[in-house]
């Protein structure tokens, strides 16, 4: 398990808003790690994993966007049928709660990893 900065970025919900950010970060040749989008009807939410957390938050903030930085686990699970219930277990057990969390599965299946927002 390991702590890693996660961009989040707050924007209208109207076509080409994530066109924007994603063809910035490009731009900047900023790698995109991982990727979560959540909307409601005016407004969204794009989370992102980058390779350069720094320069992304700047470059956004420079093109009008409302970022925020914060700290979320990564924890790395096997990916296989009951991996991810062996992690939660342990969360729980923990009194740890969950705020928001995906799974992003990378090296062609061999690895997978958690993300969570916990309080």
């Amino acid at each position: 398990m390991s702590k890693v900065m996660q961009l989040s970025v707050f924007a209208e919900n109207r076509p080409g808003k994530i066109d924007k950010i994603t063809e910035i970060l490009a731009r900047q040749r900023i790698s995109i790690l991982a990727i979560s989008i959540s909307s409601s009807e005016n407004f969204g939410v794009i989370k992102l994993l980058v390779d350069n957390v720094g320069r992304a938050y700047r470059v956004l903030k420079e093109n009008g966007f409302t970022v925020s930085k914060n700290e979320v686990l990564a924890i790395e699970l096997e990916d296989r049928p009951g991996g991810l219930n062996e992690v939660v277990k342990v969360l729980a057990h923990h009194c740890i709660n969950v705020e928001n969390a995906h799974v992003y599965v990378v090296e062609s299946r061999k690895k997978s990893y958690l993300l969570v927002e916990v309080k």
